[in-house]
Order: C-alpha cells, then sequence, then structure tokens
C-alpha cells in the first residue's frame, strides 16, 4: 500500500510537528532508496522502498494498538485544522496526546465518526484494516446509540423508524436524497430510545428524527456489535487499551 512521503515520516516517531517534517524534507535530509527526495507529496510503498534521515532508516511501527474512548461531548473525530484551532474546537486526537507514544500518535484513526456533539462508545487505532471492517456498510455491523428526543416518540415514528426514514438534505448547491436503512427501536422512556443501526451516514440520526418532525437532544454510543461500553469501567473522556481479539469476538462473532 502506498503512503505519501511526509505520513510516512510523521507515523515514524522521530519528528514532533509537521513543520519539522517539512523543513527534513526540503533541507535534503530525506533519501528514498538512496536518492534525496524533497518532494514531500512523493507516494511509495514502504515495504519496497527504504527511507533514511542523516543515513538513519526510519520504518513504520509494527504492531497495531486498540483503544477504546468514552468520547465526550464538544469532541470532533478529526485532526484539528487551522481554521478549528482559531474557533477553539477539540478534537479527540488530543486526548492521547502525551499518553501514548509519538509515534502511535501519529497514526491513530477512529474507527468511523462521531459528531461533535455525541458521546460514548469509539475505538481509535491504528489499523486500517480493522476501520474499514467494521465502516464498510456491507459488513452491516450494528452501532447501538441512546438517544433523547425533545418530544415524546410516537408509535408512527417507530414504525417509520423500522421501515425507513426518507431524508432529504439540502445545503447550498448540495442535494441529497436516501431512504435510511430499517432500524431497530425500542423506547426507554416516552423520548428515550435505543436505536440500533447498520448505517453511518453523517447525522443520520439527528436527519431521520428531524425528518419526523422531532428533535434530537442528545446521542450517546453505547457499543458496537456485542461490545459494550458499559463493560469497561471508562470515565468520559478516558480511554483503556483492548485487543484485536476481544474487539473481533465481541463485534463478529
Amino acid at each position: 500500500m502506498k503512503i505519501r512521503l511526509h505520513q510516512f515520516l510523521s507515523k515514524c516517531g522521530i519528528f514532533t510537528s509537521k513543520n519539522e517534517v517539512k523543513n527534513a524534507i526540503w533541507s535534503g535530509d530525506i533519501s528514498v532508496n538512496g536518492s534525496i527526495m524533497k518532494d514531500i507529496k512523493f507516494e511509495f510503498n514502504p515495504k519496497k522502498k527504504t527511507v533514511t534521515f542523516q543515513g538513519e532508516v526510519l520504518a513504520l511501527p509494527s504492531n497495531d494498538v486498540y483503544f477504546l474512548l468514552n468520547k465526550p461531548k464538544r469532541f470532533i473525530c478529526s485532526r484539528l485544522n487551522s481554521q478549528e484551532k482559531d474557533l477553539n474546537k477539540k478534537s479527540v486526537y488530543e486526548i492521547f496526546r502525551n499518553k501514548v507514544p509519538p509515534t502511535i500518535y501519529e497514526s491513530l484513526i477512529t474507527v468511523g465518526r462521531l459528531d461533535e456533539d455525541t458521546t460514548g462508545f469509539l475505538l481509535v487505532t491504528t489499523d486500517g484494516k480493522l476501520v474499514d471492517k467494521i465502516t464498510n456498510p456491507k459488513n452491516h455491523v450494528p452501532k447501538e446509540y441512546l438517544v433523547e428526543t425533545e418530544w415524546g416518540i410516537t408509535e408512527d415514528e417507530i414504525s417509520k423508524i423500522k421501515k425507513g426514514v426518507k431524508i432529504e438534505i439540502s445545503d447550498n448547491e448540495y442535494y441529497e436524497r436516501y431512504v435510511s436503512q430499517p432500524a431497530n427501536i425500542t423506547l426507554d422512556d416516552e423520548n428515550i430510545a435505543v436505536l440500533t443501526i447498520q448505517e453511518g451516514k453523517k447525522r443520520q440520526i439527528r436527519r431521520m428524527f428531524s425528518a419526523l418532525g422531532n428533535y434530537v437532544i442528545s446521542i450517546h454510543r453505547l457499543g458496537i456489535g456485542g461490545m459494550a461500553l458499559s463493560n469497561y469501567n471508562i470515565s468520559v473522556g478516558e480511554f483503556q487499551e483492548v485487543t484485536l481479539d476481544e474487539i473481533e469476538q465481541q463485534i463478529f462473532e
């Protein structure tokens, strides 16, 4: 699998910032298969080419790691760009900064994304194959959420959610229309439901209820497949290392 040079260097763990990576490349300190490379976007297969920094051979971390995070509210599931930093946004990745080795920190990716105000179960890993396995709609992996709405959830709303909700999105020149896949829903209270879906479209749960004339107050992800946050003693904003075996046994078996 090919990777861009600047991404490879960021994941190696010897540089503390993106600026250090860029300066190392532009100063001619990076070589690929013996030739100096100053193109930060150069793509190559790390398994087939050797990268050195001032003569030292560099390599990606060899072992993947897996974490379960109890995601807090008002955190986004992406690395912060300059605009988001100016807006004082917070990223789930910052929770891991200085708590895991730099090589791991730079390689972390979330297994799907929860929107800024959604809390709860979130897997964070260096294993891209696992991310695809869980998030690929073709694999029909169920995700369970506790949803609180503004008004009581009616039998008609429950029926439509179980069959599929017609959703229309109109944003300036962008327009999309689709019907959500049938979902399982049970009531915990008149305006609190446990909802299980196999899709992961952007803001899908909020849009489903909005299309039905109801509005979501809060969403908390309880778990994925048979892996539940309640089985782990993890406080809000904290994470715990888990193994690939326990993920696969609970989610896929």
